[in-house]
């Protein structure tokens, strides 16, 4: 702490607008300490986060979980005193879903409890009932129907062992400087010509793969086991679900004509493997099971929860900053590092801007996304209706408006630079903006791209969107889309870290002179639409 205030006592006696070496993009240091000492010290950060993950269960989106967090979300921003805090409906997604109860246990051979995750928008078995082990044999969808008649009332388990990898890495880990150095260092790759005959027939070839593969196979099953009467299928998770965790996911469709999924639960692999090892041996292994779910048809709409701080410039007021991360979440964690952290970082972002009483010439708004599990529909449903449909191309007049939008979707991890998307000219803007925040651990600008998130929703329309480069620590290992997805593995002074920066960049942003430079538009990409 001493440290800090050293620090920040020789910034403050600099001048209140500095350049760097980067380039000439001014700073306003004397704003940073403000946002500094309000992030790190008076952080609400972990407050909110609570509230999105322990309070609200998980928020699968649609789900009474999502909805119970939206509205929290709204209540907070508005008390900070954000305004046209609400919800906002993108376009239909489909069904919500929810668990109401999940219990597995083995009663044969002998008695042992089975912690399960039922996936997604899968059916239940309504009530308890006791039901022997099927192993199903096949390499193929022909294969399969020598099973034909006899899964009434059983437990379908695919014959596939999962090998257990030991972990001899840790879990968690930070980047370290030479890996931030290479990233800093990568050069942006020279533009392909494009074949469409070959995109063409890899994408033929793609499609035959999933009709007669594996995936073609399961659902073949289900369809099967659904028609006849069986009780469940057991998943193992893949091999990442070991050491009591388990990764568990989507079911099957959530579109509100689609019909019910047929019960799909998944278990770790050291369970997975102990039973198929056991009922291989043809010695009968019975399970009870009882699992109930409910799913929500009344609104198919989905929502995002806007909200914004206005602009006091009389021109540049009607230009925006935006910030999001997204509110939804899968079922078997509460969703804390994917991605309530994100949402309550940008959350606490408006607080401290609030709480400074800082004003910007540009408006600020906060968008946290829904269903960005199931393909960015949120973030791309508002990009639509608000700025461009990519599929068109036809740019809306807010288009011209957006100076920027910052995302956070990475984990619990430090903020240790930005991914500039591509965007070479922002490249000493964002160096000059990370200057003050050194200390912090944050310097590294990189022209690649993180994908896989809402950023990208606003770059496909050609609009300047950005994901920070934030530390793995355990995101892919541990807590990515599993059990494990809670409260206790998220890093309190990391969110402060990241609220921080994010504050400083959304004001440096809402008060240049000029919007952040874009890139070339894109071409407009039919196979966009939905």
């Amino acid at each position: 702490m001493r440290k800090f205030v050293q620090h920040s006592l020789l910034l403050a006696l600099a001048s209140p607008i500095m350049a760097f070496a980067q380039g000439t993009e001014p700073v306003d240091q004397a704003v940073i300490n403000r946002i500094r000492k309000e992030g790190l010290e008076n952080s609400k950060v972990m407050d909110i986060v609570f509230n999105l993950t322990d309070m609200s269960g998980p928020r699968l989106a649609n789900s009474p979980g999502y909805s119970r967090a939206a509205n929290y979300a709204i209540n907070t921003l508005k008390s900070f005193g954000v305004e046209k805090a609400e919800l906002d409906a993108w376009g239909e997604f489909g069904k919500g879903w929810e668990l109401e109860k999940s219990y597995m246990a083995m009663t044969a051979p002998y008695y042992k409890p089975i912690m399960i995750y039922p996936k997604t928008w899968t059916a239940g078995n309504k009530k308890l009932q006791s039901a022997e082990v099927l192993v199903i044999s096949a390499k193929d969808s022909a294969d399969l129907m020598k099973y034909s008649g006899q899964l009434k009332g059983k437990v379908l388990m695919m014959d596939q062992l999962v090998t257990y990898k030991h972990s001899f890495k840790a879990d968690a880990v930070r980047y370290t400087d030479e890996e931030l150095a290479k990233m800093e260092a990568a050069t942006m790759a020279p533009p392909r010509p494009v074949d469409t005959a070959a995109q063409r027939r890899q994408m033929q070839a793609m499609q035959q793969q999933r009709g007669g593969g594996a995936a073609r196979m399961m659902a073949i099953l289900k369809e099967m086991a659904k028609a006849e009467g069986a009780v469940a299928l057991l998943s193992s998770g893949g091999p990442r679900s070991h050491d009591g965790t388990v990764f568990a996911q989507g079911g099957g469709a959530y579109q509100g004509t689609a019909p019910e999924n047929f019960l799909d639960i998944a278990v770790g692999i050291e369970d997975f493997n102990s039973i198929l090892r056991i009922a291989k041996t043809g010695a009968p292994v019975k399970l009870d099971v009882d699992v109930k779910t409910k799913f929500h048809t009344k609104d198919l709409q989905g929502y995002n929860v806007i909200g914004e701080i206005p602009g006091t410039d009389p021109v540049l007021k009607n230009e925006i900053v935006m910030i999001g991360g997204h509110l939804d979440s899968w079922q078997a964690g509460t969703g804390a590092t994917d991605n309530a952290s994100g949402s309550a970082v940008m959350m606490e972002v408006m607080r401290i801007l609030k709480a400074l009483n800082i004003s910007t010439k540009r408006t600020i708004r906060i968008g946290l996304w829904s269903a960005e599990e199931q393909g960015l529909w949120g973030s791309r449903g508002y990009v639509k209706k608000t700025f461009a449909d990519p599929a068109d191309m036809k740019l809306l007049p807010e288009h011209e408006k957006l100076s920027g939008y910052y995302n956070i979707d990475n984990g619990t991890g430090k903020i240790r630079g930005i991914y500039l998307q591509g965007n070479e000219a922002c490249r000493n803007i964002f160096k000059a903006w990370l200057a003050p925040f050194k200390d912090l651990g944050a310097h590294a600008v990189t022209i690649n791209n993180t994908g896989g998130t809402d950023h990208q929703s606003f770059d496909g329309v050609g609009l300047p969107g950005f994901q920070f480069i934030q530390d793995p620590i355990e995101y892919d290992t541990r807590t990515h889309h599993s059990n494990m997805d809670v409260y206790d593995h998220l890093i309190a002074d990391d969110l402060k870290q990241m609220a921080t920066i994010v504050a400083s960049f959304v004001y440096h942003t809402a008060q240049r002179d000029d919007k952040l430079p874009r890139k070339p538009l894109p071409a407009a990409r039919p196979a966009a639409r939905r």
